[in-house]
């Protein structure tokens, strides 16, 4: 077996139990660390077969097992559910979500075809391919219901950037001190955003991209469109700036979406997850300049979260 590089090295017990969950005469060929990821370690894993070609696998390695019990859970879960749908989700292989028989907490899956796409060229494409996926996501009804969302941040939690105006601010921490607006449930991935969409872009342009893929469904949950759809957009206001956050919530309506009744019910949602990236903006932008974004610093993202706070409380009713 061969390493791409020395961070895709697999642990001894973990390569164990990968290699008791494939088919006779296959073994591991290459390893390869997957970045971007912000809670676990991804591996892409190389299988030879027994007829001389390849497939390829992917391990999802908890190091810090906090939560890993509670997530790897959910994620298994999910995938079983989703395998009985048309939703482009991997198939899951293996879950040891309790490290009984790896080093650490860790999920098996195969590995989709595609790739993520954070560039700004070809969004105004995307951006409505993003938005009927997610309406896809949100027809489903299992018939369990996984548990209710958990809300990412609090009024007394909201990290205000330096730069940031502080009256803005004050007056959406204030929007998020009111109760939860009253909502139909939906089924939630509750971490959609372009990080998790792996999309197949031919060259030279961009107007045949298609969504190939959605991964990280550690975060299923039950709760508002609204929700999924303020996660996607403010992660979008983030990458490419504020007009495209406001844009998706348009893309999703005219995809067939349907959110909020009234402005101030849409607004709460999309306030709480702007606010609650406002903890997270040095952890979430890191992945993206190793993706290749460096022009997203800590600032510049900080700068962008601020402008996009400010469109939101300053939008007419």
């Amino acid at each position: 077996m061969t390493n791409h590089d020395e961070t895709a090295a697999v642990r001894p017990l973990t390569l164990a139990w990968v290699s008791r969950h494939l088919e006779a005469g296959e073994r591991i060929v290459r390893t390869e660390a997957l970045h971007g990821g912000i809670t676990a370690e991804m591996r892409r894993l190389t299988i030879g077969t027994r007829d001389g070609d390849t497939r390829d696998l992917v391990l999802r390695t908890f190091v810090d097992a906090e939560h890993a019990e509670d997530g790897l859970t959910r994620e298994a879960g999910a995938l079983t559910l989703l395998a009985q749908t048309c939703l482009p989700a991997p198939e899951l292989v293996a879950v040891d979500p309790t490290a009984v028989q790896c080093e650490y907490p860790s999920l098996l899956m195969t590995h989709l075809a595609g790739r993520t796409v954070l560039d700004d060229e070809g969004l105004e494409a995307r951006v409505p391919l993003l938005a009927r996926q997610l309406v896809a996501i949100h027809a489903l009804r299992p018939a369990e219901q996984p548990r209710k969302y958990v809300a990412l941040t609090t009024a007394d939690t909201v990290v205000t950037p330096k730069s940031a105006d502080a009256a803005v601010w004050a007056a959406a921490i204030d929007v998020i001190r009111k109760p939860a607006p009253p909502y139909e449930g939906r089924f939630l991935h509750r971490d959609f955003q372009p990080g998790n969409v792996l999309f197949d872009v031919p060259p030279p342009a961009q107007a045949g991209a298609r969504i190939t893929g959605v991964v990280d469904w550690a975060g299923t949950s039950w709760g508002p469109a609204d929700l999924d759809v303020a996660h996607c957009s403010v992660n979008l206001a983030l990458l490419h700036g504020p007009a495209w956050g406001v844009r998706f919530a348009e893309a999703y309506e005219e995809a067939g979406g349907v959110l909020a009744a009234t402005a101030s019910e849409r607004l709460y949602w999309q306030v709480r997850d702007a606010l609650a990236s406002s903890e997270e903006v040095q952890v979430v932008s890191q992945p993206w300049r190793e993706a290749g974004r460096t022009d997203l610093t800590t600032r510049a993202v900080e700068e962008r979260l601020d402008a996009y706070v400010t469109a939101l409380i300053d939008a007419p009713d």
